[in-house]
């Protein structure tokens, strides 16, 4: 089988749970596909597939199969050096070849070329790219290019609005008319049988023009052999509507209830357009975030300043940016100082000072000199872009508590049908007699009921509870700074209660100084030789206190050699020959591994150890030289961020592989509870393994969050139940960790974890609505205390109230 396939699709037309079971169903039933996670508030479905069985075209057919649609959008571009009709032939062909493309026509006498395609499969600039492959030059229509999927979802809510309003149009009118004709406020003329063609004229567009597609959508649900909330409302209305009719035609005697199904239906759809325009607000951190981007770049090509669309920067252009514009992309700095405002991605209010080779990160902004800087990465390979697809995977995915209410959502609707059915039946076969003068007899009396049943029950609220909150909360994070790469994480983040953090580079800077050289007073290896020759072997080393060592070494000037043999043990230190001696530099350990002589210099590091320095020993041929001491300093707001975590509760456990003495020197300066320290890199996923297990004192185990930024904390990330890691440090890290923090600043970890516990009260809050509200309201219409029309309104307002509660997490204070 050829390597699994990932793609999103925007999926239009879903309203209620059964619908995201519905599209996952169908998309699981097709060859080849791995798993189908639809997402009702972000309207989008993430499929993995196997390429080689299947493809986009098949995955678009299978969700219109089913009944929904795929939001595309349309390029419309005019195309430079098209000479025939071969020329029309081959660019479409190569169109059609990008994976995303939908649809292309060229038309050779206008010179343009029409193409449909998905927004979130393949872009304008990477269409544009593929004309200029087939060697054709393309010329964008329309100015800016805009965002497809946005703009196919504000026709959605454009189309709501406007039969929200046709809606309104009609039922206002009959639903005065009807309550003034029964309550007796119009007099003897408006009982006419004109009256009841008045209110069938007026009833009619709203049921089948305005509430059409609730009888498409229920006629493929019920082809796909589900139910949805479609099925409820085409059947809750039709029966109000149906059975006015003979009455109307003069063929029963009773009451019309053209009004009751007029109004469940001008209610429902004004509940579905302010869900739809409220929905759309939960994604507005997204929108944020993509409007950082710069629209141009200055880049030097050829000798030549020239000003190019940011989408046509190429990797290893020189790029110019002034004092109060954007950087455009991300790259290394070539020539000039600046300060950069980087606050909009990692939440850090101070201008972080930059000049040559430092970093830059695209969308952040230039504040003082004019900086030239070469492009490094370019259009989805920016940290904006992975930012971006980060928290849309992060929206996209489910999280635990939500697949509990898919379960309860695949059988309510089938459920709700019965339960209608059994309040008709029990209305009609056992109501209680109606009074003599009742203007409606017990059939009448029975199927309202059954109608307030079908259209009271909401699995719209249910299916929305979890993931408006977790789109919210996970775009609230972006905001912040912390990336969650999964609403698993952002579930399980809020249930933290032991954080175990790194030392070097989490709770330190990671860029640690030498402090101290002690060697004998006399001999060949005093003053600046023994530094020589350890900076010699650390020269290749990628460790914190390798690097201080060196670093030192090069700040005195000193000639360092070639070395051969190098040679790493991980957790002790390094060696290597250097000048025909055999030069080893580690910790005591590594000394008595080997057996050295230490030649009294225990002592020195015992001294060193008890002012929190690293004792790094000098071991020449065998024989201890001397000792390097290097300290690391502490990171600004360590202790502010440790004595946070406290305050909400938690304990806090610091690990490393320093030496004790050392480790607890730090943990004092800092307040953590628990060190564990002397941990070699392997064993750090055990530390966290025996953190989680249970024992004689505690009846559950603990949740442990476990934050780092090194590769050897990688496996003690994945070990831990959420892995933060730090977001200056490498990319493995981030890579293993479900959640990452942008700026290195730890006090984001409380951050983390007050807004996961917000957002998790959100969905608690929502989820007892939902359910409070279906398990209270459908035997109070099943029992008779709920007109159809009241009803209506309440069910319209429920998915509202959700989507709206999930909304004041943007509001939320998160310090």
């Amino acid at each position: 089988m050829s390597e699994i396939k990932q793609l999103t699709l925007p999926v239009t037309g879903m309203t209620c749970a059964n619908c995201v079971a519905s599209v996952e169903r169908n998309l699981k039933k097709l060859g080849g596909v791995q798993t189908a996670v639809v997402n009702l508030s972000s309207e989008r479905a993430t499929v993995d597939f196997d390429p080689a069985a299947i493809g986009l075209p098949d995955l678009v057919a299978r969700v219109q199969r089913a009944g929904y649609g795929i939001a595309s959008g349309e390029a419309d571009l005019i195309i430079k050096r098209l000479s025939d009709d071969n020329d029309a032939r081959r660019l479409e062909k190569a169109l059609h070849n990008l994976e995303g493309v939908l649809e292309a026509q060229v038309a050779l006498a206008t010179e343009r070329v029409r193409v449909r395609y998905v927004p979130t499969v393949v872009s304008q600039a990477e269409i544009r790219t593929a004309v200029s492959r087939a060697g054709f030059e393309a010329v964008e229509l329309g100015g800016e290019v805009e965002d497809a999927e946005a703009r196919a979802r504000q026709q959605e809510i454009e189309n709501q609005r406007r039969l929200l309003l046709i809606g309104l149009f009609f039922t206002i009118p009959l639903f005065f008319f009807s309550m003034g004709r029964d309550l007796g406020l119009l007099g003897m003329w408006a009982h006419g049988n004109w009256a009841l063609w008045l209110m069938l004229a007026l009833a009619t567009p709203v049921q089948f023009y305005v509430g059409w597609q609730y009888y498409i959508g229920a006629f493929k649900a019920l082809r796909n052999g589900s139910a949805n909330m479609d099925v409820l409302i085409a059947m809750g209305s039709s029966v109000a509507y149906l059975y006015s009719l003979p009455i109307t035609f003069g063929w029963l005697a009773g009451h019309v209830y053209f009004e009751t199904a007029a109004v469940i239906i001008t209610l429902i759809r004004l509940g579905k357009f302010l869900e739809a325009r409220a929905k759309g607000r939960t994604s507005e951190a997204i929108k944020k975030l993509m409007g950082l981007r710069a629209k141009t770049a200055r880049v030097v090509r050829e000798g030549a300043e020239l000003e190019v669309p940011v989408d046509e920067v190429r990797v290893g252009d020189l790029v110019l940016v002034r004092p109060g514009e954007k950087i455009p992309v991300d790259g290394v700095i070539v020539d000039g100082r600046s300060a950069v405002d980087e606050s909009m991605l990692t939440g850090e209010s101070l201008p972080v000072e930059k000049g040559p080779g430092d970093p830059l990160i695209g969308a952040t902004l230039n504040k003082l000199g004019l900086l030239r800087f070469e492009a490094t990465k370019v259009g989805k390979e920016t940290a904006l872009a992975q930012i971006v697809r980060l928290v849309e995977e992060a929206q996209g995915s489910k999280a635990p508590i939500q697949k509990l209410v898919d379960q309860i959502s695949a059988v309510f609707v089938p459920v709700v049908i019965v339960v209608a059915l059994l309040t008709f039946s029990g209305w009609w076969f056992f109501g209680p007699p109606l009074p003599v003068e009742a203007e409606i007899n017990t059939f009448t009396r029975a199927l309202i009921n059954m109608v307030a049943v079908l259209v009271i029950a909401c699995p719209c609220a249910m299916g929305l509870a979890t993931p408006t909150a977790v789109m919210v909360g996970t775009g609230k994070g972006a905001e912040l700074g912390v990336l969650f790469r999964s609403s698993e994480a952002l579930e399980r983040a809020g249930r933290i209660d032991v954080v175990v953090l790194d030392k070097t580079g989490t709770i330190t800077r990671g860029q640690p100084a030498v402090t101290d050289i002690r060697t004998a007073d006399s001999g060949p290896w005093a003053g600046d030789e023994l530094l020589r020759l350890a900076a010699s072997v650390e020269r290749g080393s990628e460790h914190p206190l390798g690097e201080a060592i060196w670093a030192e070494a090069t700040t005195r000037n000193l000639a360092l050699v070639d070395l051969t043999g190098f040679q790493a043990e991980a957790g002790y230190g390094v060696s290597a020959d250097v000048d025909g001696q055999r030069v080893a530099v580690g910790n005591l350990r590594m000394m008595e591994k080997h057996g050295f002589a230490l030649n009294g210099f225990e002592q020195d590091v015992a001294r060193l150890q008890s002012e929190a320095k690293t004792a790094m020993l000098v071991a020449v041929d065998g024989q201890v030289r001397g000792v390097i001491a290097v300290a690391d300093t502490l990171k600004d707001g360590s202790r502010e961020a440790i004595d946070a975590l406290h305050g909400i509760g938690l304990k806090v456990a610091m690990i490393t592989g320093d030496n004790r003495k050392t480790a607890e020197a730090i943990a004092r300066q800092v307040g953590v509870d628990t060190v564990l320290a002397e941990v070699l890199p392997e064993g750090k996923a055990d530390e966290i393994k025996k953190l989680q297990s249970l024992d004689g004192r505690r009846s559950t185990a603990h949740v442990v969050a476990m934050v780092g930024d090194g590769v050897n904390d990688a496996p003690a990330l994945a070990q831990a139940d959420v892995g933060i890691a730090i977001g200056t440090g490498t990319d493995v890290a981030m890579a293993t960790a479900p959640v990452t923090l942008i700026s290195g600043d730890l006090r984001g970890v409380t951050r983390t974890i007050l807004l996961s516990r917000k957002t998790l009260r959100t969905i608690h809050q929502n989820l007892f609505w939902a359910f409070f509200y279906n398990v209270i309201l459908i035997p109070a219409a099943a029992l008779g205390f709920l007109n159809p029309m009241l009803a209506a309104g309440a069910m319209a307002f429920s998915s509202v109230f959700v989507v709206s509660n999930s909304l004041r997490l943007r509001r939320t204070k998160i310090s």
